[in-house]
């Protein structure tokens, strides 16, 4: 049951060391899944999971990351707007950590 309650209110440090795992963690929101399989160099899984649910401010915002990590700004852009977000401004590793501890909320 511990086990259980650790994963509900899981934080920032014990997801990250999660990306050790094989596979993400199956007690999270989706979003952090993708956030795992990006960490885990599969843009294309977490890309997926963005396109999933379009205008919702937090998978847009997830499909603006991940558009800027790939290099592709215009389209990075047009996602922060739908997000009703401004572009993000700093590394690409502090954009992911932001993310991750926005999500861990949801």
């Amino acid at each position: 049951m511990a086990h259980l309650k650790m994963l509900d209110s899981m934080t920032y440090a014990e997801f990250k060391a999660t990306l050790a795992q094989p596979a993400p963690p199956s007690s999270v929101h989706e979003l952090l899944v993708a956030l795992w399989y990006d960490a885990n160099d599969d843009w294309e899984q977490a890309h997926e999971v963005a396109q999933s649910n379009e205008g919702s401010k937090n998978y847009d915002q997830l499909h603006a990351y991940l558009h800027r990590k790939e290099g592709d700004n215009w389209n990075a852009r047009y996602w922060y707007t739908r997000a009703k977000s401004s572009v993000f401004v700093g590394s690409l590793a502090d954009e992911w950590e932001m993310l991750v501890k926005q999500f861990l909320t949801l």
